[in-house]
C-alpha cells in the first residue's frame, strides 16, 4: 500500500485542540464578563490553552452566537466586520464564495488564510488549490474565533495573517431542538432547524439549512433567477465516558453533506451602465450558474486524565465536487468550433468601452452594442464549463500537557498531521452567438478542451507551543514545521481528445517540495486585573505555487497592544506590522489580469503597517433599557518596495498600493433592549480600494456607508419573532470591478422570521 492510499485509509482525524473546552450553546447569551455556563466536550477551539481570546497572547477574536444572534447573520462578510483587521471583498451579495484577508494578505477567494471548520481544513484543496470556492453555509455557523499574530503558527499552513475557525452548531447537553424560519425580499427564504438527545454516555444532533432566492439582479431579456438554492445537513454523534472518571474518553462523528445551485456571473457592466442601473446584467451572462457539491466525514477521539494530560486525534475526508458554466469572452469574426476559439476576453472589452476607445478594429460603441445584444457571428461567444473535483483528507492529532515547577505553569501543546488533496479539472469550452438579444448554442466542446490539469500535495506539519505563565507574564513561544510537496500534471488540450490522460496525451508535470520552518514568540503582561500588555513576532508563510521561478511567500510580523477589560468596558488597540519578503499572486479566473488560471507571479517585497481598535460598552436608560455600544476601527497602509512589472500585478512603481488592501474600515454598532424588545443598528464604512496596483480611472472600487437594521421580540422563552433591514438606504456603489467589470453590493432587503425553541 502506497503513501497515498494508505492516507486515505486513515485520513479521517482533524486539527484538535486543547482539553474540555466550555461551550458556546445555541441561542446561549454571552457578555462581556459572563462565561458559558455549560460544559460541551467538542475540542474545537483555537485559543489553545487561554480561557478566552482575551487571554491570548496575541491578536485574537470571538464571534459569539449572540453576536451573530443580532443580526440573524448569513453572510460570513457581514459577520467579520466586526473583527478587527479583516478585510472582505464582496462579490455576489451573499459571500457564497467570500474573498477574506487578515491584515492585508490577498482577498481572492480566501486562499491566503487558514481557513477551518471545527479546526478541519475546510478550502477545497488546502495546499495545492486553497481558493474557497466551497465555504460552509454560514446560517448554520454556531460561532466564530479568528487567531492572528505568533499564536496563529499552530494553525497553518498559511500564517501571515492567520486563521478563522468556524464553530459548527455542538451536541446540546440536554435533549431539545430549535427551529428557525424567515421570508423576505425576492422571494428569498431560509428554514434552519436542529434537535439533539440521548443519554449522558451516548448523545447524537440532527441539523438541516434550507435556503433560496430569486436574487436582486435582472438580467438583459430574462426573466432568469440571479439568486441561490442551498440545502445542507449535519449530524453529529458524540460517545462519552463518566466524566468524573479517572481518564476522560470522548469519541465524535461528524457527518456533513451539501449542495448548491447559484445564478452567479463574473460578468459585470461597464461604469457608464452601472451609472444608470447598477443591478442590471448583461444578456450575455443568461446561462452563467454554478453547482457545488460537498461532503465531510470526520471522527474525532479525545482523552483527557485529571492531571493535565490531554491528546485529540481526529481524521477527516471532504469531497467537493463544482461545475461552474460562465461566460469567458469573444472571438469577434466567430470561430469554427470551441478548439479555435481567439478569445478577447470581457476585461479588456469593457476597459475599452469604459476609457472609450477601439479594439480590434471596432469602435468602444459597437464594442457596447455586443454587449447590449446585438447579433454576432456564428461561434462568437464562448462559455466554459469550469469542472472541477477535489479532495481533502488528513490525519492529525494534538497531545496538551500542563506542568507546573514553583510558580511556573507550563501548558504545553504539541500536533502533528499528514495531509494530502488534489484537484482534478477537466473543463470544457462551448461557443455560442447572439440573435436578436439571445444566445444561441452553436457548439459544444469536447471535455478538457479548456483545462485537462491534476494538481496535488502531500505535506506533514508538526508543531511545539508552549503557554509559560509565570507571575503576571505569560509567554508562548512556538515552532512550526511544514514539509510540502506539490504535483502537476497537464495534458494536451489541443488534441482529438483533449480528455485523454494516456500517456500519448501527456504534455509536462512539474514536481516542487518545500521545507519550511516557522518560529514565533508572544507575550501578554498583566499590568492589572484589567489590563494586558501584549506583543509579538512571528514568520508568516503561505504555500508556495507549482509555478517556475516563484518564490515562496514569506513574511515577518509584529504586533504591539493593550488590551483593556473591566466591568462594562472592553478596549483593545492592537498595531502591527507585516514585511513581506515575498509577496506572491496566484492567477484565477476571478482575480482578473492578463495570465493564465494557476500561473503564480512574485510580488517582491511588501510592506504593510497597521492599527486595529476595538471596543464595547453599554449603559442603562434607567430601570428597563439597556444601551450596548460597538466600534470596530482598522487602518492599513499596504506599499510594494521595488518597481517591476509582471502579467498579474502589472506595472508596479515602488509605493503602489497592493490592491483591494483597505486603507481604513470602520463598523459601528448601536443598540436598545428591554424586556422582550431588543434593536440593532450598525454601521460599515467601507472605503475605495484600487483594483490593480497602478490605481488609474477605473481601477477603483467606490466608498459607501451601509447600514443595517434588526429587530427581536420574545413572546415567550420559546417564540420569538425578528426582522431584519440589510442596507437601509439603499445604497448601491461599485463593490468590486475584477474579473469583467463594475459589479454591485446587495441592494436594500427585507426579512420576517420567527425562531422557536423546544
Amino acid at each position: 500500500m502506497n503513501a497515498l492510499s494508505m492516507g486515505a485509509a486513515l485520513m479521517l482525524l482533524a486539527i484538535p485542540t486543547h482539553g474540555t473546552a466550555a461551550c458556546l450553546d445555541p441561542g446561549q447569551e454571552v457578555g462581556f464578563d459572563n462565561e458559558p455556563e455549560c460544559v460541551q466536550m467538542e475540542a474545537i477551539t483555537i485559543f489553545g490553552t487561554a480561557r478566552t481570546a482575551r487571554d491570548v497572547a496575541g491578536g485574537a477574536s470571538v464571534l459569539t452566537p449572540k453576536d451573530l444572534e443580532e443580526f440573524e447573520t448569513t453572510d460570513v462578510a457581514r459577520a467579520l466586520r466586526r473583527v478587527p483587521g479583516v478585510s472582505l471583498q464582496l462579490e455576489d451579495g451573499w459571500a457564497l464564495r467570500p474573498n477574506i484577508s487578515i491584515r492585508g494578505t490577498a482577498t481572492e477567494r480566501s486562499s491566503r488564510i487558514t481557513l477551518m471548520e471545527d479546526k478541519v481544513l475546510i478550502a477545497p484543496a488546502p495546499y495545492a488549490a486553497p481558493s474557497a470556492y466551497y465555504f460552509p453555509t454560514f446560517g448554520r455557523i454556531n460561532a466564530v474565533e479568528v487567531l492572528k499574530g505568533p499564536a496563529s503558527i499552530t494553525q497553518g499552513p498559511y500564517t501571515v495573517g492567520g486563521a478563522i475557525n468556524l464553530k459548527s452548531t455542538p451536541v446540546p447537553e440536554t435533549n431539545r431542538g430549535f427551529m428557525q424560519g424567515e421570508f423576505g425580499s425576492d422571494s428569498t427564504w431560509r428554514v434552519h432547524g436542529w434537535y439533539g438527545g440521548g443519554t449522558d454516555n451516548a448523545r447524537f444532533m440532527i441539523e438541516t439549512h434550507q435556503w433560496q432566492s430569486d436574487g436582486y439582479q435582472v438580467i438583459d431579456r430574462s426573466n432568469a433567477k440571479t439568486g441561490l438554492d442551498k440545502k445542507d445537513y449535519l449530524a453529529k454523534l458524540s460517545f462519552r465516558s463518566d466524566p468524573a472518571s479517572r481518564i476522560y474518553q470522548q469519541f465524535d462523528i461528524k457527518l456533513q453533506y451539501s449542495e448548491e445551485d447559484s445564478q452567479q456571473s463574473y460578468l459585470g457592466l461597464s461604469d457608464r451602465d452601472f451609472t444608470i442601473d447598477g443591478l442590471r446584467r448583461y444578456g450575455a451572462s443568461v446561462d452563467d450558474e454554478i453547482h457545488n457539491e460537498h461532503d465531510q466525514v470526520m471522527l474525532t477521539w479525545h482523552l483527557e486524565t485529571q492531571n493535565g494530560t490531554a491528546l485529540t486525534v481526529t481524521a477527516y475526508n471532504n469531497n467537493t465536487k463544482r461545475a461552474w458554466y460562465k461566460t469567458e469572452g469573444v472571438d469577434f469574426d466567430g470561430s469554427d468550433d470551441p478548439q479555435s476559439f481567439s478569445r478577447t476576453s470581457w476585461s479588456t472589452i469593457i476597459a475599452a468601452i469604459n476609457r472609450g476607445e477601439s479594439l480590434l478594429e471596432l469602435s468602444a460603441n459597437e464594442l457596447q452594442s455586443i454587449v447590449d445584444g446585438a447579433d454576432t457571428a456564428e461561434g462568437s461567444i464562448q462559455l466554459r464549463n469550469n469542472a472541477r473535483e477535489y479532495y481533502s483528507r488528513g490525519i492529525q492529532m494534538v497531545f496538551d500537557q500542563t506542568i507546573q515547577t514553583g510558580l511556573t505553569i507550563h501548558s504545553l501543546q504539541a500536533g502533528l498531521r499528514y495531509h494530502e488533496d488534489e484537484e482534478d479539472r477537466l473543463q470544457r469550452n462551448d461557443t455560442y452567438q447572439q440573435r436578436a438579444g439571445h444566445l444561441v448554442l452553436n457548439e459544444v466542446g469536447l471535455p478538457g478542451n479548456a483545462g485537462n490539469r491534476i494538481q496535488g500535495a502531500r505535506a506533514w506539519a508538526a508543531y511545539i507551543y508552549d503557554r509559560i505563565e509565570w507571575n503576571r507574564w505569560t509567554l508562548t513561544p512556538g515552532l512550526r514545521y511544514e514539509n510540502i510537496e506539490l504535483k502537476r500534471v497537464r495534458y494536451d488540450t489541443s488534441s482529438d481528445k483533449p480528455s485523454s490522460r494516456d500517456p500519448g496525451n501527456f504534455r509536462d508535470s512539474r514536481t516542487n517540495k518545500f521545507d519550511i520552518w516557522l518560529p514565533g514568540l508572544g507575550a501578554l503582561f498583566e499590568f492589572n486585573t484589567s489590563t494586558r500588555l501584549i506583543a509579538g513576532i512571528h514568520r508568516g508563510f503561505a504555500t508556495p505555487s507549482n509555478a517556475t521561478g516563484v518564490d515562496p511567500e514569506e513574511s515577518t510580523n509584529y504586533e504591539l497592544g493593550v488590551r483593556y477589560d473591566r466591568n462594562r468596558l472592553g478596549f483593545e488597540a492592537m498595531f502591527f506590522f507585516n514585511d513581506y519578503k515575498n509577496l506572491v499572486g496566484v492567477c484565477t479566473n476571478s482575480s482578473g489580469g492578463n495570465c493564465d488560471p494557476g500561473d503564480a507571479f512574485n510580488g517582491g517585497g511588501v510592506h504593510i503597517p497597521g492599527l486595529e481598535l476595538s471596543f464595547q460598552t453599554w449603559f442603562e436608560a434607567g430601570e428597563y433599557w439597556q444601551i450596548p455600544v460597538e466600534l470596530v476601527y482598522t487602518w492599513m497602509n499596504a506599499e510594494f518596495q521595488s518597481s517591476f512589472n509582471s502579467e498579474f500585478f502589472g506595472e508596479v512603481e515602488k509605493g503602489d498600493p497592493v490592491p483591494y488592501v483597505p486603507g481604513q474600515q470602520l463598523w459601528a454598532s448601536l443598540g436598545i433592549q428591554g424586556g422582550p424588545w431588543s434593536f440593532r443598528v450598525s454601521g460599515n464604512y467601507v472605503i475605495s480600494v484600487c483594483t490593480r496596483a497602478s490605481c488609474d480611472e477605473f481601477e477603483k472600487t467606490d466608498s459607501a456607508m451601509i447600514f443595517d437594521l434588526s429587530a427581536h421580540y420574545e413572546i415567550n422563552q420559546d417564540w420569538e419573532l425578528y426582522s431584519l433591514v440589510e442596507n437601509l438606504a439603499d445604497e448601491i456603489y461599485i463593490a468590486g470591478r475584477e474579473p469583467y467589470g463594475a459589479r454591485p453590493n446587495k441592494p436594500r432587503t427585507f426579512m420576517l422570521g420567527v425562531k422557536f425553541a423546544f
